[in-house]
C-alpha cells in the first residue's frame, strides 16, 4: 500500500523563504519512496511524502517548526493510494 503524509505550515508574513528552507533541511529517520516540497501564497510551505507501508504505519514526520517562524500549529493529513484511477 502506498501511504503519503501532507505536512503544511503557515509562516510569518515575509517569512516564506525561511520556512521553505527550514522544511527543505529538515531529515527523516528513514528516507521516503518520494517526497516533494511546494510553496503558495500567504507565505505557506506544503511537503507530501510517499510510503510503501501501512496506512496506520509509525512513519517519521516533519517536526513543528519554532513558533516564532509560524502562524499556526501544522497541519498534517494521512492519504492512503486509491488503486485503478
Amino acid at each position: 500500500m502506498t501511504v503519503a503524509l501532507m505536512w503544511e505550515a503557515r509562516a510569518v508574513d515575509g517569512r516564506g523563504g525561511e520556512l521553505l528552507e527550514w522544511a527543505r533541511e529538515q531529515r527523516l529517520r528513514c528516507p521516503p519512496v518520494r517526497r516533494e516540497t511546494f510553496r503558495a501564497p500567504q507565505d505557506r510551505v506544503l511537503v507530501i511524502t510517499w510510503w510503501d507501508a501501512d496506512f496506520d504505519a509509525d512513519l517519521p514526520e516533519l517536526p513543528e517548526p519554532d513558533g516564532e517562524l509560524v502562524t499556526r500549529a501544522v497541519h498534517r493529513w494521512r492519504f492512503e493510494a486509491v488503486d485503478g484511477e
